[in-house]
């Protein structure tokens, strides 16, 4: 331990350097998607939402952290994001969560063609993406 002086007096602070090299060379690592078997997932989703929105009643699917703590996560509005982009309505798509658009034309490429090899991604790449959406998410919602 090196201690440190503030104002208040010394402070002791553990040095976990490895410990941090080791989180460091996780995130840059690679994350790995086989998407073999997500043909039927994603004709789900395509079907689920182009139907749902034609459901008497339909009012969409509540998120669960929102409903408990009144927080959106990030992926909130995606249900009525993918509806209304395969419904033909992109800026409303985009404006629920950019993200939907993304899913509904990822959904398609894996309809159509069966992707040769898994793939991969470093951690950071699917983790920064995921922050972006929940700043979106907290500046839609007035939190931030």
């Amino acid at each position: 331990m090196a201690p440190l002086r503030h104002v208040g007096g010394p402070v002791a602070v553990e040095r976990d350097e490895p410990r941090l090299l080791a989180v460091i060379e996780r995130v840059r690592n690679p994350v790995t998607f086989d998407l073999a078997d997500t043909r039927g997932a994603a004709a789900v989703l395509l079907a689920a939402g182009t139907v749902l929105p034609l459901l008497p009643g339909h009012a969409g699917l509540p998120c669960p952290l929102r409903t408990l703590t009144g927080i959106p996560c990030p992926l909130c509005g995606m249900t009525t994001s993918v509806e209304a982009m395969l419904h033909g309505h992109p800026g409303s798509a985009l404006a629920a969560n950019p993200a939907g658009p993304a899913a509904v034309l990822a959904a398609l490429v894996l309809i159509v063609r069966r992707p040769a090899r898994p793939l991969q991604a470093p951690l950071v790449a699917v983790i920064l993406p995921l922050v972006l959406l929940w700043f979106f998410e907290l500046h839609r919602f007035g939190i931030l």
